[in-house]
């Protein structure tokens, strides 16, 4: 089936986070969520349930945690039991909860900087420490690494009771190898760490990486360390206003401390929608559309990569291995990022994330999953910009 992945949706006057907080003729390139249709599939079953005109209560089939194993055997190798799992209201939702349930206040939780916004709010508003780990950025190579030696020093000083790890990573594109992944499974085994893996993004990955997303589960099974998955069909399907995520698990007794904590937040629900949406999703129908987006998504990182550096060729962008997130140092500019981010927004109707939100000045979070027509207006609009900037 062929998919216009190039056809301009209109999303104003829609309630939109990420276009009716902009301003008219502002392009915003910020929150991750993407400017196309969802899959023809997953829009047709939502269809279909919204013509029943009944929309109560209802109960979670089994269908529903059927199409999650399906899916993560089919796609990643790794087939999740059904009592494995919990479902609730997204994955940010379940960071919390999880936690909340696994974490007392007086206690830590570790995660690499720069990292997600949302994981220094969920560790704040639980009352625990954050151990902010640096990812090292290398410039002149474009590329993070971690120092494991640092990491393991860190480790033992600080002793954490949760790794709050997202794989792929956002913001830096990262995708991380088997033996990164085993290294820090065998560093959490060695120290009790429970490691609660954020996967959200593992349907983007870019073709021309030559490697393929590694699920965490099974590494860590063979390290013998704690985990917990957090993953939703949101980023993937463009879904994110259904509503819904779901929690893997194999460990009986930190499944029934999130669950409690899950119904102690109210978040136990999810609509008559959200469920239709993953079952739809969840199928080859849903594989066919995602794996036509993917290609052009990274299509666009390259244009984005090379129209920039064209302008700025010294300037470092870090290789969008996965999701669909570039990242760009801009610390040569005399500036802050937020200062950038500012400037561009006000004067060049551009609307990009500074590093500063993700806990590293000097770089800006661009959000590449739009039409390309919208991208290469407001690619020009940041070049124009960072131009003047310059010649300030």
């Amino acid at each position: 089936m062929h998919y216009n992945f190039d056809q301009e949706i209109p999303r104003r006057g829609t309630n939109c986070v990420k276009w009716d907080e902009a301003e008219e003729g502002e392009l915003p390139l910020w929150v991750a969520d993407m400017d196309f249709e969802t899959a023809p599939c997953v829009k047709d079953a939502v269809r279909r349930r919204a013509e029943h005109g009944v929309y109560a209560y209802n109960l979670i089939p089994d269908g529903f945690y059927d199409a999650i194993t399906w899916w993560n055997d089919h796609r990643h190798g790794w087939a999740p039991r059904r009592e494995w799992m919990l479902y609730t209201s997204g994955v940010v939702p379940a960071f919390s909860a999880i936690i909340q349930a696994l974490v007392k206040p007086e206690e830590s939780v570790l995660f690499f900087t720069p990292a997600y916004n949302c994981f220094f709010s969920s560790v704040r508003n639980n009352g625990s420490c954050s151990i902010e780990y640096p990812l090292t950025w290398e410039p002149e190579d474009e590329t993070y690494t971690i120092d494991f030696e640092a990491l393991e020093q860190t480790i033992e000083r600080e002793r954490p009771r949760l790794f709050l790890f997202c794989n792929p990573h956002n913001p830096t594109g990262r995708v991380w190898t088997h033996d990164e992944l085993h290294r820090i499974a065998t560093l959490c085994h060695r120290y009790d760490i429970i490691l609660l893996s954020d996967e959200i993004h593992c349907e983007f990955i870019d073709p021309q990486l030559g490697r393929r997303f590694l699920p965490f589960a099974p590494i860590a099974d063979d390290a013998g360390c704690q985990w917990v998955v957090a993953n939703a069909p949101n980023k993937a399907f463009n879904t994110a206003g259904l509503m819904a995520a779901y929690i893997i698990t194999p460990f009986d007794n930190l499944r029934k401390r999130i669950d409690r904590r899950i119904n102690i937040n109210e978040i136990c629900d999810i609509n008559c929608f959200s469920f239709v949406a993953l079952q739809a999703a969840y199928t080859p129908e849903g594989e066919e559309w995602l794996d036509a987006l993917v290609p052009y998504i990274y299509d666009n990182y390259r244009y984005f990569r090379r129209e920039i550096q064209a302008a700025f060729p010294t300037l470092p962008i870090a290789p969008l291995e996965g999701t669909y997130l570039a990242w760009m140092d801009v610390t040569a500019f005399p500036m802050t990022s937020k200062e950038i981010s500012t400037y561009l927004r006000t004067n060049h109707k551009v609307w990009i994330n500074d590093g500063e939100m993700y806990g590293q000045q000097g770089f800006m979070r661009i959000n590449l999953a739009t039409q390309r027509s919208r991208l290469e207006e407001a690619t020009r609009r940041i070049i124009a910009g960072l131009r003047a900037i310059s010649n300030a």
